[in-house]
């Protein structure tokens, strides 16, 4: 199979290819860069392999960085554009069912693909576009199949991650398992446990994300590899819930959580321990347990402008993202009107500050300004004294200083 029309990401890294060729080694496009332009996807990083070890490959360029050169990738700078060149290369060892112990480099495309997770992920194209196909993926493309590379029980071995991406393709691409692969997932998914929770988290945050949600995580269920991830055993049950859902896209990891959550029937300070569990981010972590309490308290139809402002925007909109799934007439507008509709939405739009408080009101500094200006700042939400100086010096003097 020959592509016609390369796409702009090819033609701009075509000359790296020529300049290897020209020195006398082998270098192909490889990856996910040439599945997807099967695809007709869009095209993130493109990736090159060559037959040229990583010593050959700093000659032939000037401006290159040793990206991890002890796995044969150096990065070629063009411009200021970089490219990820990886020596063909066989791997063995794998003591920590993740990195190999031992890299050798070699100069067989052959030996280079054989090596690699998925059918569809072994594909390597040339310069004119001409795709070499050792495994069949073009096959498992058309009938959107995920085939592991030879033996499914080495590969997983090898790197029990490829289970979670085994997934993760699922959800992206509406592609299914293959009936040998799937197999393997559910023999060794126990292995999932000795990969570090931030691999694992990245690839279920874009298994949720996927188009193909449902897919995804249909095999991560059927696989039980939510058996090994943070704070999951117990709620096998609770996530296949989410299968009854609108596989609406989700378009940010606080939506996903947030499901998450509302799957499970957790509260927010027990959300909040799910996601340092998953080693989340601070920021992260306070916008889906802001998501979560605002979502127990919308229920119970309780809902005030303090807790509009409390919330804030990103969690809002998790919140209301989740919301219409569960009830896809909801009307999510009008709760985003009432929150712009806040006189202020954080405390920096207040028309005074405690220093103002001390200067104008000649308060002395201490823990009671810090107090008076929450007190200032929910009577200001809530509507009670509007956000301007002279009304808040006269709400002050005469309801909170009595």
């Amino acid at each position: 199979m020959k592509i016609t029309n390369l796409a702009p990401e090819f033609i701009k890294a075509m000359p790296i290819l020529q300049k290897i060729k020209a020195a006398g080694y082998e270098a192909y496009f490889v990856g996910g860069s040439v599945r997807d332009t099967l695809l007709h996807l869009p095209i993130h990083d493109v990736d090159i392999a060559s037959s040229a070890y990583p010593a050959e490959i700093k000659d032939i360029f000037s401006h290159t960085i040793d990206t991890g050169i002890q796995h044969g990738t150096v990065t070629v700078m063009q411009g200021k554009e970089g490219y990820e060149i990886t020596t063909f290369r066989t791997e063995s060892g794998y003591q920590d069912f993740r990195r190999p112990d031992k890299v050798t480099f070699v100069r067989s495309l052959a030996e280079d693909l054989k090596r690699r997770d998925f059918t569809i992920n072994a594909l390597a194209m040339r310069h004119n576009g001409e795709i070499v196909d050792l495994f069949d993926g073009l096959t498992d493309l058309k009938r959107k199949i995920i085939r592991a590379v030879g033996d499914p029980n080495e590969r997983f071995h090898e790197d029990a991650l490829r289970m979670m991406r085994a997934v993760r393709f699922e959800a992206k691409l509406g592609f299914e398992i293959e009936e040998h692969t799937a197999q393997a997932l559910l023999k060794h998914h126990v292995l999932l446990a000795k990969i570090a929770v931030e691999r694992i988290h990245v690839e279920f945050v874009k298994m949720m994300m996927g188009h193909w949600r449902n897919n995804g995580l249909r095999s991560f269920l059927n696989a039980h590899l939510f058996e090994n991830c943070p704070g999951f055993a117990q709620h096998g049950n609770d996530l296949a819930t989410i299968l009854q859902l609108a596989a609406t896209p989700l378009t940010n990891e606080a939506s996903v959580w947030t499901l998450v959550a509302v799957a499970c029937h957790l509260n927010d300070r027990q959300t909040s321990k799910l996601l340092r569990q998953w080693k989340s981010s601070n920021d992260l972590i306070n916008v889906v347990s802001a998501a979560v309490k605002f979502l127990d308290t919308w229920q119970s139809n309780t809902l005030t402008p303090w807790n509009y402002y409390q919330t804030g925007e990103a969690a809002l909109n998790a919140a209301l993202t989740i919301a219409k799934l569960y009830k896809p007439e909801l009307d999510i507008t009008q709760y985003q009107q009432r929150y712009f509709e806040l006189p202020i939405h954080n405390r920096a739009e207040m028309s005074i500050s405690g220093g103002d408080l001390i200067k104008n009101l000649d308060l002395q500094p201490g823990p009671q300004v810090g107090k008076l200006v929450n007190e200032i700042e929910q009577r200001v939400v809530n509507g009670i004294v509007p956000n301007d100086a002279a009304a808040i010096y006269t709400d002050v003097q005469q309801n909170l200083l009595n």
